[in-house]
């Protein structure tokens, strides 16, 4: 036997899982190879009986009661465990069976160095009588988002259960979000990874599918409680920031501000090879309500891109060119990288402030008016986030609105604790205004030279990097369209893909935290 300590697993058996699903992960636990393992049961059924898949040698210990939270039960099948390693499986509503030498690959990666608090591991779904192969994501101090996927099987120690006090009982949703992340303060988080064959359990679950708009259909509470889980873990490691704390005023002289008389905003609009999307994009702009505006193009697929074309024809000489409107100019890389789109046409812009448009999108009238109204109220604005709307293409060609999401106002983005919250989940808003002067501060957009970015997150990183030292201010009424359609970079892609972007914003991230930590040592030292 290659661990003579005994492992405590902890399960869940109630109404919603299927006896036979949880015969199935009994019998897979008590054919555990070469260690020492105990089964805790954890009963919420309202009609009791005996634990399916019980041997009834013993090794099966039912505790039953009526849990207000999955966390309240697991803490009670903490205090029946005696086993120095402890199992944290969660199976509510799923079928799963570990390998038999599931638990042996865990406690061995558990015990071969000292300080590593919790192990978690690849595994295999199945659906429709389809294995897949699911390879997650190794962690770090990075890894913020509530949705990342670590699996449903924990290892740690009853050592590490006990100094972090076991779980919050009080949390509905976000209990094993806390719980990863005060492990992850209390050691390592090892993740053991499958070349082939290597899974360590099988999950009988449908997989979730990719859609980058899914956290706003959490539920108020959910995400509020996520919320104040990654705030707390933010405060024990130093990177929280409080409330209006770091803002700093963004000043211009009397000269500098009557350079912008006629040209508060510059509208920046990188764009390759789409001529059909860059025309409703350019009339949007030049449909402002507040006229103090200019669109600058950045076609980034050289001289031959058929949007060069598109995009003079609102240029002098072009057929739907208008002097009375807003100007149009163009600029042309033949490199396909967006912070140097962005980079050049902000250098090249006349505006105070820079507003994002896509290319693919669209701003609503009242855009740039709503977003000079809050930038004007208070000079420590540093930058404005929008509301939206999302919007699919047709096949014949239309839009029509998406029913189920109306306008997304990011109410995560509170004048307490927006920028804290921001590391939790992948949005930042749109559209996003900021001064141009503290854009340069902060040294521009990333140019895909940093965190493997590859066209992805250098606004998110922006955003990040501004809200540190500035306040973001908030447009609630809707100001944009954002245009889902088959095309875009984030329709049907893949799981390398989905995982790549993560990695991006992880990293993105993990900087944050770095800098934030220093932030406040900084500050601290000045008291």
């Amino acid at each position: 036997m290659f661990c003579t300590d005994l492992i405590s697993a902890i399960i869940q058996v109630d109404d919603k899982t299927p006896e036979e699903a949880v015969a199935g992960l009994v019998e897979s636990l008590l054919a555990q190879t070469r260690v020492n393992l105990e089964v805790i049961a954890c009963d919420t059924r309202a009609e009791k009986g005996p634990i399916p898949g019980d041997d009834e040698m013993g090794k099966v210990k039912a505790i039953r009661g009526k849990w207000k939270t999955r966390a309240a039960a697991i803490n009670a099948g903490l205090k029946k465990a005696k086993g120095k390693n402890l199992l944290i499986i969660d199976n509510q509503g799923v079928g799963m069976t570990l390998k038999k030498s599931g638990a042996e690959t865990m406690v061995m990666a558990l015990r071969r160095e000292p300080g590593v608090s919790m192990v978690f591991s690849d595994y295999d779904r199945k659906e429709g009588g389809k294995t897949t192969e699911v390879k997650l994501l190794s962690h770090h101090a990075g890894r913020l988002r509530d949705f990342q996927d670590f699996g449903r099987v924990w290892m740690t120690t009853s050592r590490a259960m006990k100094q972090i006090g076991g779980m919050n009982s009080r949390l509905k949703a976000g209990d094993l979000y806390d719980l990863r992340l005060k492990l992850s303060e209390k050691g390592e988080v090892r993740h053991v990874s499958n070349r082939y064959s290597g899974a360590l359990y099988t999950v009988e679950a449908a997989g979730a599918g990719h859609d980058v708009f899914a956290y706003l259909l959490a539920s108020k509470e959910t995400q509020l409680e996520m919320e104040k889980v990654l705030s707390d873990h933010l405060k024990r490691i130093g990177a929280h920031l409080r409330s209006g704390a770091h803002y700093q005023r963004v000043k211009y002289t009397k000269k500098e501000n009557a350079q912008f008389k006629d040209c508060l905003a510059t509208v920046v609009v990188p764009v390759n090879k789409r001529p059909e999307f860059i025309e409703p994009a350019v009339d949007s702009i030049q449909a402002q309500t507040d006229k103090r505006v200019e669109a600058i193009i950045v076609v980034n697929g050289g001289e031959k891109d058929p949007t060069c074309k598109a995009v003079r024809e609102y240029m002098e000489g072009g057929s739907k060119y208008d002097p009375k409107k807003p100007p149009v100019r163009l600029i042309v890389t033949d490199v396909n990288n967006l912070g140097l789109c962005l980079n050049s046409g902000i250098h090249a812009a006349r505006g105070k402030y820079y507003l994002q448009l896509d290319s693919d999108d669209q701003l609503k009238p009242n855009a740039v008016a709503e977003v000079v109204k809050v930038f004007e109220s208070d000079p420590k604005i540093g930058m404005v986030v929008g509301s939206y709307e999302v919007w699919e293409k047709k096949e014949d060609g239309g839009f029509k609105q998406r029913e189920d999401i109306k306008v997304v106002t990011h109410d995560e983005w509170t004048e307490e604790n927006g920028r804290n919250n921001l590391l939790r989940i992948n949005g930042a808003g749109a559209p996003r205004a900021i001064h141009r002067r503290v854009l340069f501060e902060v040294g521009g957009f990333g140019c895909n030279d940093e965190h493997g970015s590859r066209n992805y997150g250098e606004d998110y990183d922006l955003v990040m990097r501004v809200s540190e030292c500035h306040r973001i201010g908030r447009v609630w009424k809707s100001i944009y369209k954002v245009i889902r359609h088959s095309g875009g970079t984030d329709h049907a892609i893949d799981q390398n893909t989905i995982d790549r972007n993560d990695n991006t914003k992880d990293s993105m991230r993990l900087a944050a935290i770095q800098r934030r930590v220093k932030i406040n040592r900084a500050a601290k030292r000045k008291k």
